[in-house]
Parts: structure tokens; C-alpha cells; sequence
């Protein structure tokens, strides 16, 4: 894989102390601007995550591609709506279109104007690598920038997590804009031989941000005989 810029990006990670400012702080955290009143009301707690980390990566009035990844979703959504039918009642339409797994890039989407490329993965035990292949692969084609966002949220317990190396104890969002070319921190992405098993998405998602934001030049991540390393230059 080629050198790519890191042109910006931006995290939520409640659960991280951090003076950095692309961290954003709940607390402090509003809906942009672009986002309508009508639309806002639609947001769960995890969109509202990925619109506030979205947000400083967007430039007013232009749009690019976005590769959306997560492993689970809406899936809290939809436990409590699986529960409404269990108690006999009626789902709502508009609740059950807003709990599939590309829902919140699709209120992305209007919120914003987007009709570029946009994609969206469960990338299942190969963890955050697979959105990165996707983004070069748009880059290769010939976009100049591309919008990685990356987002999980605790499961319910109702979901067996044990043995596997599913869950954190907070959401979790990143968003990442690259490029081939401009300026940023400039990285590279390869695979690596060593065997790993570091967790699923939302776990990689973590030790990403933390790699993000600490002095370490290099972070492994990987399952099953895939892994891969992100280097800062």
C-alpha cells in the first residue's frame, strides 16, 4: 500500500483524558449548523457522535466521498424494537428505517448534500483495515479526498459478548479525511506478517483513537491471520 495524507479527523471517546483538541468533549459537543431542526430530532446519541466528529472534517460547500464502517450499528435500536414486538405493540416506520446499518449515512447524506460515493461496511473480525482498503480504492480512482468514519457503541447485554472481543465500555466515533497528496501527517498503511488478535471493530476502533492521539509511531491491529500496520512518518 502507498504513503497516504492524513489531512485531519476527530474523535468522541468519553471514556479517554485527553487535552488534545480533535477530541471532542460530550459536554461541549453541538450539531453542526448544516443539520436541520427536523433532522436532529431523527439522531440517536451514536449519530449525534459521528455528525460532531464528521463535522470538522467537512469544509462548508463541499462534499467528497465517505466510507462509513461499524460493527454493530444501530443494533441497541433495534433490540428495543424487537422487544416492542414481543410486547404486542406496533413498530414505527420511521424507526425501523432508521435503525438499519446505513442509516446514519444516509441522514448523512441529506444532511449534507452528499451525492458522492458513499459506502458502508460491517467489517465483521477484520476490524477497521477493510474501510482504509475501501477509501484508497476510491483515492485510486481518482477522488482527491476521502471521508473515513468509523463508529461503534456498547452492546446490551441482552448480547453475549463473551469469549470474544467484542465491546467497549463507551461509543466510539473517528472520522479521518485522506488524500495521496497535500498537506497533513503523512502515514502508511501495509500488511504485516505478525499474527494478532486484537478484537473486532469497535475494540480496534479504541486503540486506534489512542494511537491517534499518543507520541507511538506505529500500531498493529489484526485477526485471524490478517493484520496490518499504520505507520506515522
Amino acid at each position: 500500500m502507498p504513503d497516504f495524507i492524513l489531512c485531519q479527523w476527530s474523535a468522541w471517546a468519553p471514556g479517554l483524558d485527553s487535552k488534545e483538541n480533535r477530541l471532542i468533549e460530550p459536554s461541549n459537543a453541538t450539531l453542526p449548523e448544516c443539520v436541520p431542526k427536523m433532522l436532529q430530532r431523527r439522531l440517536t446519541p451514536l449519530a449525534r457522535a459521528v455528525f460532531n466528529v464528521a463535522a470538522p472534517c467537512v469544509e462548508r460547500g463541499k462534499t467528497l466521498p465517505v466510507v462509513f464502517s461499524s460493527a454493530h450499528g444501530e443494533i441497541c435500536k433495534s433490540l428495543v424494537m424487537l422487544k416492542a414486538i414481543q410486547a404486542g405493540e406496533e413498530l414505527s416506520p420511521t424507526a425501523f428505517s432508521l435503525s438499519v446499518h446505513n442509516a446514519i449515512a444516509g441522514l448523512f447524506s441529506i444532511a449534507y448534500g452528499n451525492s458522492q460515493e458513499i459506502t458502508v461496511i460491517a467489517p465483521g473480525q477484520e476490524g477497521v483495515a477493510p474501510a482504509f482498503i475501501e477509501a484508497f480504492g476510491i483515492l485510486h480512482e481518482g477522488a482527491d479526498e476521502v471521508l473515513i468514519v468509523l463508529y461503534d457503541e456498547p452492546i446490551a447485554d441482552f448480547y453475549p459478548t463473551a469469549p470474544f472481543k467484542l465491546n467497549v465500555d463507551f461509543p466510539c466515533a473517528l472520522a479521518l479525511k485522506i488524500a495521496l497528496n497535500g498537506d497533513g501527517q503523512i502515514m502508511e498503511f501495509c500488511p504485516s506478517t505478525q499474527p494478532r488478535d486484537d478484537g473486532e471493530h469497535p475494540v480496534q476502533l479504541l486503540a486506534l483513537i489512542k494511537f491517534l492521539l499518543s507520541d507511538e509511531l506505529s500500531l498493529r491491529l489484526g485477526n485471524q491471520g490478517h493484520s496490518w500496520i499504520w505507520h506515522k512518518k
